[in-house]
């Protein structure tokens, strides 16, 4: 359930984005600003300020992208910030632009800081230094580039430096989609998947979501395939509540990692607080898997928090695994001192 794109998903993805803003779902906001940006930049004949678009994977940053140089009708070229390693990379990258083309980094905040600083002047003032040589000889040489727009992605925005965001034109919020919104990328996907929908099994694979259109189209074809092969390829309610509860996703989207991060947190440790490298140890993750794959949406469900101490089950983190409150209840995850229980406290059971 990860809002992360595979390597194979990114070849469905590609037949799957929408071409223009009209056929683009969801990000009502951001798809209105960002269509004024553009036919105003039209109407005026420069290229458009440089774009950055920051929010959680999955959520359609890179079809927005795609959909700017559409709609400018100029290519698109993609890289990622990782694969930027110098700045000559970069410099050459930006000397084989075309007129009004526009330049797309994903994950711009892990830009190098060589590359990053050249970047400043390319954007401002559309040339670069090119330094030849090293040492007392070295000669820097300056390299006129053609008028650009600059589409940044990032999931982490706190992440990007001052000066870096600074330059850019318009910032574009993403949010995540509601399920209503959800069913209208399912029904188009199914469409071009040839797939057969009912509004009942759209509804509930929505539900199961986590309000991402990608996962919202992985577990569209999941079913699909249980569909064509255990029924009679109809994707009903019925059907699609057998295919997801085979593949470990329940109601509120949660798949096995997500269950046995909760479980152990609940049922092993009471509930916390508990450090997430425990937490990992217990369910045979690296911490850095629990804490960025699971954790965002077990928080954004209010079924786990982040206290100065340790992660927290909240008690509808109790209330979905079936388990019975601790006495006194569970003010996040704390259980409360009971006067009638000796040796009761109120403290943390675990440290983080």
């Amino acid at each position: 359930m990860s809002p992360q794109a595979g390597d194979e998903e990114r070849v469905v993805e590609s037949a799957l984005r929408p071409h223009s803003l009209h056929d683009f779902i969801g990000q009502p906001k951001v798809a209105r600003q960002l269509a004024l940006v553009l036919e105003g930049a039209k109407r005026r004949g420069r290229t458009p300020d440089h774009v950055l678009l920051s929010g959680p994977p999955g959520l359609g940053k890179t079809s927005l992208a795609l959909i700017i140089g559409s709609e400018l009708g100029t290519s698109v070229k993609i890289t990622s910030g990782p694969a930027i390693e110098r700045s000559g990379d970069l410099a050459a990258m930006l000397s084989n632009l075309a007129p009004g083309d526009v330049l797309f980094i994903d994950e711009i905040h892990r830009i190098a800081r060589p590359a990053e600083e050249l970047l400043y002047m390319a954007m401002e003032d559309f040339r670069v230094d090119v330094v030849v040589g090293k040492g007392p000889g070295a000669t820097a040489i300056p390299l006129e580039i053609n008028p650009f727009t600059l589409v940044g992605a990032t999931t982490r925005a706190g992440l990007l430096t001052g000066p870096l965001r600074d330059r850019f034109g318009f910032v574009g919020q993403m949010e995540f989609y509601e399920p209503a919104e959800l069913q209208q990328v399912l029904a188009r996907s199914a469409d071009l998947l040839g797939v057969e929908l009912t509004a009942e099994g759209s509804a509930e694979i929505a539900g199961r979501s986590r309000g991402t259109p990608r996962i919202a189209n992985r577990l569209l074809r999941r079913v699909r395939d249980y569909a064509e092969v255990e029924a009679d390829g109809r994707v009903t309610r019925e059907v699609a509540e057998a295919a997801l509860a085979l593949y470990d996703v329940d109601h509120l989207g949660l798949d096995r990692l997500d269950r046995a991060v909760l479980e152990a947190l609940v049922v092993k440790f009471g509930g916390g607080p508990v450090g997430v490298a425990t937490l990992a140890v217990a369910v045979g993750e690296e911490p850095h898997t629990v804490e960025e794959v699971c954790e965002p949406f077990l928080v954004r469900a209010g079924l786990l928090a982040r206290t100065p101490r340790g992660r927290v089950a909240t008690e509808a983190a109790w209330q979905h695994l079936g388990q019975p409150l601790p006495r006194g209840g569970i003010p996040l995850g704390r259980v409360t001192a009971d006067p009638q229980v000796s040796g009761a406290s109120s403290e943390a059971l675990f440290d983080a």
